[in-house]
């Protein structure tokens, strides 16, 4: 792991890339290119039973200063800069989207051994504020995410984490939906030579008394493929395997079926990214 406690955002992450990362019921079909000048094109297809998405993402890097291009089927062109290390732990983001006039936003992000820090705010006449903020170390860390619309004058999120992590485990404990839900999540690495990890999350909504439990595994058959697994309360069961058939281009097949529900269709999704 890092130094420092990350940011807001890497309190349970571990756990939920294991247990949602990569499963999808639909079709994706990823290409990435490069131009001779470094420019790198990324081409996304998805299709949504009838629906067909798709977008083009143009990225070019230049020193410390990275500017991503996306327009989509919808007509969306969306524009992110980041400036990375101004100065040493700082990294500052600038967003939007045409022709959507309330979604420019400034963020900037602070990376320190004892803390991490990230806030951001629309560019409008009444913006919305967000801040999060983490304090501790690698091992123990707590946090809180907050945002504020300054038109209604109310806060629209505030959230607290908790998380504490070692060579091989890592739990966290966080209050979500204004402290209407607790979500505590646990990973675990089995055997390090094989990726083998096993993960569980459990949800418990105070408004309507309900626990949503899910448990999941991983393990790398051999250094290019490797299957997951996971099932929940309800009784969806989901699998998937990934193989890395050349260097960062992925094939990836996943299926959940109901198992409460047997006579429904199982889900399918395929998943192909090719980098050159």
């Amino acid at each position: 792991m890092g130094k420092g406690p990350g940011l807001y955002t890497d309190i349970g992450k571990k756990a939920r890339d294991l247990l949602y990362k990569d499963y999808q019921s639909d079709q994706k079909f990823t290409i990435t290119t490069y131009s001779p000048t470094g420019v790198a094109i990324t081409s996304t297809g998805i299709k949504k039973g009838q629906l067909f998405l798709a977008d083009v993402n143009t990225q070019l890097k230049k020193k410390n200063i990275t500017t991503d291009i996306k327009v989509d089927t919808n007509s969306n062109l969306s524009t992110t800069i980041t400036l990375d290390e101004p100065a040493p732990g700082l990294k500052t983001i600038f967003s939007f989207k045409v022709p959507d006039q309330r979604s420019g936003k400034f963020e900037a992000q602070y990376l320190h051994e004892h803390a991490g820090i990230s806030s951001s705010i629309g560019l409008t006449a009444n913006p919305v504020v967000n801040f999060s903020g983490v304090i501790g170390s690698n091992s123990l860390a707590l946090g809180t995410d907050v945002s504020f619309d300054t038109k209604s004058g109310n806060f629209t999120k505030y959230n607290a984490g908790f998380s504490f992590s070692n060579a091989d485990l890592v739990a966290s404990l966080t209050l979500n939906d204004k402290g209407d839900s607790l979500n505590a999540s646990y990973y675990h690495i089995v055997n390090p030579l094989t990726n083998s990890a096993v993960g569980a999350e459990v949800t418990h909504s105070f408004s309507t008394n309900v626990n949503t439990i899910t448990v999941g595994t991983q393990h790398a058959v051999d250094p290019l493929t490797t299957v997951k697994a996971r099932v929940n309360n309800s009784g969806k069961v989901s699998a998937l395997i990934q193989h890395e058939w050349r260097p960062k281009s992925f094939l990836t097949v996943s299926g959940e079926v109901d198992s409460k529900a047997i006579d429904k269709t199982a889900k399918v999704g395929l998943s192909l990214a090719l980098k050159p």
